[in-house]
């Protein structure tokens, strides 16, 4: 069974207003395998552990029918209460259950959730919904971040760095396949033709605000909330206040880029 993250109402929230989409150059890393592989256009794709549906958006803009699924109720109500186009529906399963036919899915997806599931069982999924000649696209966001802003980029990422640091020492063991940038998950997918790849670089628009509140989303800072809820917010707002000094700037919607490095598992069954 996977491991339940994000149950909580407030957590999914917090995921849903903070969260980003996937990057230019990740979602034309994955358009360009599809196209390749000629799995576009397609009928069906399946965003596996979609949490609040940022990357089940992107899919939609691609395929005649997308389907979300997550674990999670509270990160399923929040994508079904986002705004969304109507070929997207959402459904709640475990990522290794999932409630499809036998070879019935042309474009499985996962975009920063597969780390959670209990990898052998969801490949074996993955190779019994899959169709042949469909396609598998796993990816995830790295530790590996940075902030620019004017001539001070340097110390901005520096403050977010320290932070991040902290917050790591709350991370679930999960985090090694992240950290690890998806070796073993790329290495466990059951399809012959398949590749990785670790340097998909991409800016993402953010202000301050999002990037505290991406900080705020992160799994191990919930789990260090729980453990010290003080400790915590005051990580948080200290973070923001020397980010701000350090810009020169008072409003925390100052505009910020946000650079974050993918990793991406595609195959073709």
């Amino acid at each position: 069974m996977a491991t339940q993250m994000f149950e909580g109402r407030g957590h999914a929230a917090v995921y849903q207003k903070y969260r980003f989409a996937p990057g230019k150059e990740l979602q034309q890393t994955i358009l360009a395998y599809l196209q390749e592989k000629k799995a576009i256009p397609a009928e069906l794709a399946v965003d596996v552990g979609c949490g609040s549906g940022q990357g089940t958006h992107f899919l939609a803009e691609h395929f005649k029918k997308v389907m979300g699924t997550d674990i999670s109720e509270a990160q399923i109500q929040e994508a079904r209460d986002t705004p969304s186009m109507p070929n997207i529906s959402y459904l709640v399963c475990p990522a290794e259950e999932l409630p499809f036919q036998d070879a019935s899915v042309d474009v499985l997806t996962s975009f920063t959730a597969a780390h959670w599931f209990d990898i052998e069982k969801f490949m074996r999924e993955a190779k019994r919904v899959v169709k042949p000649g469909g396609c598998v696209a796993i990816s995830t966001y790295t530790v590996d971040m940075s902030l620019r802003y004017g001539d001070c980029s340097e110390k901005l990422t520096k403050i977010f760095r320290e932070c991040w640091d902290l917050i790591l020492k709350y991370s679930h063991n999960r985090l090694k396949f992240v950290l690890e940038d998806y070796k073993e998950i790329f290495e466990a997918l059951p399809f012959p033709d398949k590749k990785r790849i670790t340097d998909i670089y991409d800016k993402i628009p953010m202000t301050v605000e999002g990037v505290v509140g991406y900080l705020e989303s992160a799994s191990p800072y919930q789990t260090f909330m729980k453990n010290d809820p003080k400790a915590a917010t005051s990580l948080l707002q200290e973070t923001e206040k020397r980010m701000l000094e350090t810009m020169g700037v008072s409003s925390r919607e100052t505009p910020v880029e946000f650079w974050v490095r993918h990793v991406c598992v595609l195959g073709c069954k």
